[in-house]
């Protein structure tokens, strides 16, 4: 499986056009309620990441993959399933919106070459923006590649079922006994198989702290404790039918907390239902939420993490450095990046560049690979608009970082601590 010379094409393409390379990634993404009373509306707060070729000539000549080496992920298991994955997982927010069916079964082809086996994906998918009349056409193109190649074993699939929403998903209900399966048929006849291999709630019902509401999360305007615990137990059950049937193999969170992932291992036990095995988070350089209470949660549970928006939506690429918003670019499109443009966001990314420009390492490589080095199991999403873009995120996992690299991160972290 040997890569192309990417630095080289995208330098010749450079040249022709005139314009300096660019590559937007695009990873998960979709908060939870706000916390508030029962049946007060739940404020969803989009994001998303986009990875850019930094024009900076200081990072020209840091090679993004080795031509000369064949590309081989790792390996990691999810949770206690057994299910083992490639320690990089490619997302597909983007696909039937940015990116045409064509791209995205290019992206899958490729992806698996480099030694890719894990894709995560939702029913919400695409996004940017969420229509109505769009939900499930991402796991519709996914399930058209399976049908045509006949491959559905080659990959690990996870997708997510959505939760309170105002798309008018099953009426904008959230997450209930009553609907599960409806939600877990719609997805196995999209994406035209008889399984899946990870089944994930988007979002809590209840709400929580994620995508900046963290600054005023107030717990006590969920519901009662009581309601909280019997509706888990409802689900679990509707759960383990599912998995009795083959019909679903493992179970992850997304968007949830310590209390929330403890509540639903309970239930699992109780019930002799699917623990938890994964939790889809936010989690990169600048969003370290996950590293206190989670992160212990994850090695005492054997629970993975599987890191979305490693590249905090493309404000570890630099490109927002110094006042500049790209055209068409998230900045340009959402005011302040849904909370996370500041003085202080700016301030941390220089110094990660700093670091970066230093010890010549790409700066996509060194976020997406920081994430690897973490002490509970973690496993970044990242997803392309084109396969060029696809590339330079692939070319992350043959990056080494150095214990001295790694050190002058932790210092940066403390002297740039939650800048959003």
């Amino acid at each position: 499986m040997r890569a192309p010379a990417i630095e080289r094409e995208i330098a010749e393409k450079d040249q022709r056009s005139g314009a300096p390379a660019t590559v937007a990634l695009t990873g998960q993404k979709m908060g939870g309620g706000s916390g508030g009373h029962a049946g007060q509306a739940i404020m969803f707060l989009f994001c998303s990441q986009y990875i850019s070729r930094l024009a900076n000539p200081d990072f020209a000549a840091i090679p993004s993959l080795n031509a000369e080496k064949d590309s081989q992920m790792n390996r990691i298991q999810l949770g206690r399933t057994g299910i083992e994955v490639s320690d990089y997982c490619l997302g597909t927010m983007t696909w039937g919106r940015q990116t045409s069916e064509k791209d995205a079964h290019a992206q899958i082809e490729r992806a698996y070459d480099a030694g890719v086996d894990f894709m995560d994906t939702a029913e919400m998918y695409p996004v940017i923006p969420v229509l109505p009349e769009t939900i499930g056409d991402t796991e519709t193109i996914i399930g058209n590649w399976v049908s045509r190649t006949g491959r559905r074993d080659d990959w690990i699939i996870a997708t997510k079922q959505i939760g309170p929403n105002g798309f008018g998903v099953r009426d904008g209900r959230g997450i209930e006994p009553d609907n599960v399966r409806d939600a877990v048929e719609g997805s196995l006849r999209r994406l035209q198989t008889d399984y899946i291999d990870v089944y994930q709630f988007h979002w809590p019902n209840r709400g929580s702290y994620h995508f900046r509401q963290n600054w005023d999360f107030d717990a006590t305007g969920q519901p009662p404790t009581n309601e909280i615990v019997d509706n888990m137990a409802g689900v679990m059950a509707v759960l383990k039918d599912l998995v009795a049937e083959g019909k679903i193999r493992a179970f992850g969170l997304s968007n949830d907390s310590a209390w929330g992932t403890m509540r639903w291992l309970e239930a699992a036990e109780a019930a002799g239902g699917p623990r938890v095995a994964t939790m889809q988070n936010e989690y990169s350089l600048l969003c370290r939420l996950y590293d206190t209470d989670m992160g212990e949660l994850s090695v005492r549970e054997d629970i993975t993490l599987l890191a979305f928006s490693p590249m905090a939506a493309g404000f570890l690429t630099g490109k927002y450095q110094n006042g500049v918003v790209p055209e068409g670019s998230r900045l340009s499109l959402v005011t302040g990046m849904s909370g996370r443009a500041s003085e202080r966001a700016f301030s941390a990314v220089d110094a990660y560049l700093d670091i970066a420009r230093r010890h010549g390492v790409h700066p996509v490589h060194l976020a997406l690979q920081w994430t690897r080095s973490r002490p509970f199991p973690t496993i970044p999403i990242f997803g392309a608009t084109t396969l060029d873009q696809l590339e330079v995120a692939l070319g992350a996992s043959e990056a080494a970082l150095s214990d001295e690299v790694l050190d002058e991160v932790s210092k940066a972290h403390r002297a740039h601590p939650l800048p959003y």
